[in-house]
Formats: C-alpha cells, structure tokens, sequence
C-alpha cells in the first residue's frame, strides 16, 4: 500500500483520485486477506468485481474506479500488464441529470443568509465550475478586468477560463472585504487552507431544505448542469459551453441539447395537427 502511495504521489494524479485508488486497494486487500496482492491472478480480480457488481449491487462508477485502481497497482506495483476488464460494468445509465429552474436557483441562493456561503453558491452557478475547482480557485485566479476566472488543473489537468458574472464579482468584493481570505478564495477554518468539497455539498443540502427543494433531489452538480442548460435556453452555442465547461469532446455537452426546452417550444405537435386536419375537413363540408 505505501509504494501504490508513493507511485500515485509522484504521478501527478490529484489528491482526490488518489484517496480513491487507495481506498479501493483496501476493500480489495480485506477482500482477500490470505492472497499476497502482488500474486493476485486475473481470475481474482474479476471474482472481486463481480462481486462488487452483482452480489453488492455497486454502480458502474463504484466498479469503474475499483478496476482503475487495481490496474494501477498491477501495472505500477506488481509490474504485471494487466487490462481493465470493462465488460463486466454495469451497464451505464442513461439517465439525464436534475436540473433546476431559473427561479428555483434564485430560491436557493436568496435562501442563504450566510454571505460566504451565498457567495459560493452564486459563483457555482454563474461560472460552471466543478466543486472541486472551486475550492481550489485563488484569489490570483480572478481576472476582474477581463471578466473571467481561471481554472487551473481542472479535471483531467486542464486550465481553461470560464465567465464571471458583474453582479457576482460585486458580491466577491464585499465577501473578500468581510473574510480576508488568504491565498485560496474560500477558506477553511485556518487562514491559507482550502475550504472542503463536503462542507459545501453540506451547505447545498442545507439550503434546498430550507427553501423547500429538498424532494427535488438536486445536487450540488445539478448547478453546473442547470448552468449549461440555461446558457443553452439563452442561445449560446453548444462549443463555447463546451470550453467554458471544459469538457473533453462535443459529445459530453450534446446531452444539454436533451434538457433544453427551447427545443421543443416551437413544435406543432403531430396529433394536434391531425385534430387542427380534421376540424378544417369539418368545415369545409358544412361550408359546402
């Protein structure tokens, strides 16, 4: 387990993929608590994550990061080539994701007292950002001049800009006043050190049930969906959402054509289109 620590460490991978993979050599190791790990066979492997998937249930990501991170350990660790064994996920769902309304994002947002946390709320919303990138943005991050934010080493190690709103970067001034945060834009409880992932999913939860949304089942990501998808409603192409999301292919961002409303808003249904046939042929026969 320590040189799997020592390889991921040095591999450039981020501290949240790394917790995982480590994570996941665990269950495995307890899996089989007799076996070396470095005599694991193929036929092992695959054992585990059938039981993963079938016996457990598991979703296709659980069994997914499981397989990833035994693989890194049979081909960094063990030195053994080792294919991931991907026939055995689940099958993927196709499920589109929750997205909320315009005015349920204003609901939520004016739900929050707290001035920190509203910030962080309406900077999820107007930039699109993952909230693991916000809890990594600087302060140095925030181009006010251009209007833009800079995410660095986002998912997938990427750098990219995404927008800012005018009207949010008024609300950065007056929390940067109040909080003096430092280095980091939002900052734990030692001045320096970043703000956590699950504090903010805990304030997201927090505020939809005190506006009401909790039965929605929303999610903190259901606010960068709902950022898509409104960029989309507004008539913004589908390749600037794309960049400003940091998507790797067009296809990741074709599913917010699947949400949009404004698609479908203009459509004659066909079957009042044979009902609008059918009432003219009346009509035209009493007209006769």
């Amino acid at each position: 387990m320590e040189k799997a620590n020592q390889y991921l460490s040095v591999g450039h991978y981020s501290p949240l993929t790394i917790r995982n993979y480590l994570a996941e050599l665990r269950f495995i190791f307890v899996y089989y608590p007799d076996v070396d790990p470095l005599d694991f066979t193929e036929p092992m492997i695959i054992q585990y994550l059938l039981y993963l998937s079938k016996t457990l249930g598991c979703s296709r990501v659980k069994c997914k990061m499981a397989a990833q991170g035994i693989a890194f350990f049979m081909r960094h660790v063990a030195k053994r080539p080792y294919v991931i064994p991907t026939v055995i996920y689940p099958r993927p769902s196709n499920k589109l994701p929750e997205i909320m309304l315009p005015e349920e994002i204003m609901k939520l947002i004016d739900g929050v007292q707290n001035i920190k946390h509203r910030t962080i709320l309406m900077l999820l919303y107007s930039t699109g950002m993952r909230v693991s990138e916000i809890v990594n943005c600087r302060i140095a991050d925030i181009d006010s001049t251009n209007m833009r934010i800079k995410v660095v080493q986002g998912k997938g190690a990427k750098d990219r800009y995404t927008i800012m709103s005018q009207q949010v970067l008024l609300e950065l001034r007056a929390y940067y006043l109040i909080y003096k945060p430092k280095e980091y834009l939002f900052n734990g409880f030692r001045p320096g050190k970043r703000y956590s992932v699950r504090t903010i999913q805990h304030i997201m939860q927090k505020a939809l049930v005190k506006v009401g949304l909790k039965s929605k089942h929303y999610t903190i990501h259901s606010i960068r969906h709902s950022f898509a998808t409104h960029l989309l409603d507004n008539g913004t192409d589908l390749f600037t959402i794309k960049e400003l999301l940091g998507h790797n292919c067009l296809q990741t961002t074709l599913r917010y054509m699947h949400l949009s409303s404004k698609r479908t808003d203009g459509i004659f249904n066909p079957y009042d289109a044979l009902l609008l046939a059918k009432d003219n042929n009346i009509i035209k026969t009493n007209l006769k």
